[in-house]
């Protein structure tokens, strides 16, 4: 990364970091972006220049966390089925306290900003919807298939992962203890993927004929 790239990933860093923090502390809708524009020391246009929408700026890691999934499914191993390989990425996720999935004790308060904004409840909907469609756009390329099956194996999927990922936020805001909701997600995560994996069985295993 150039010198350029690095102080427009720093300033992309500070405005996000100073909405998060207006946001935990006010609620998202009654923070305007003029007033992250004023924390952060920059202009409107310098926040729209980043962020298209509010929505953004509190979202910022939104494109990480739609191509998490894909991403698993295309690194997968030779003779490993989709639905394995998001298993095990999945549970390296939780070994490692990946961060997109909000388990960090300090996570209550921003899922707590999210069910009190009708606005960032439709974009969570609209990332999963978003990450629905990589998914089987994912399988349809990993196949070379375009037939039912990526549309229908992506809504299982991605049904799957939006459940366990709303069981974390319904724990934390339920105020459990981050490690007690990591050990109940691990093992619900088994159930779930036991169950796909019943479904799906070997389909996409990488390298099948």
């Amino acid at each position: 990364m150039g010198l350029r790239e690095e102080k427009k990933q720093a300033t992309r860093t500070a405005i996000a970091d100073a909405a998060l923090g207006l946001f935990l502390e006010q609620g998202f809708d009654r923070v305007t972006v003029a007033d992250v524009a004023r924390v952060a020391r920059v202009s409107v246009n310098t926040v729209f220049n980043y962020f298209p929408t509010k929505e953004d700026l509190f979202f910022d890691r939104q494109e990480q966390v739609v191509q998490r999934l894909p991403a698993a499914i295309r690194d997968r191993a030779d003779g490993e089925s989709a639905v394995a390989a998001l298993r095990r990425a999945f549970l390296a996720e939780l070994d490692r306290e990946e961060a997109t999935l909000g388990l960090d004790p300090g996570m209550a308060g921003f899922w707590r900003v999210v069910e009190e904004s009708a606005a960032l409840q439709a974009r969570l909907r609209q990332m999963r919807d978003r990450t629905e469609a990589a998914i089987a756009d994912t399988l349809r390329a990993q196949t070379g298939v375009d037939d039912a099956m990526p549309p229908i194996a992506a809504a299982m999927i991605a049904a799957v992962d939006s459940a366990l990922h709303a069981a974390i936020r319904r724990r934390l805001l339920a105020g459990e203890d981050p490690d007690a909701v990591r050990a109940q997600v691990r093992a619900a995560a088994r159930v779930a993927f036991d169950a796909l994996e019943r479904g799906l069985g070997t389909y996409a295993t990488k390298g099948a004929t």
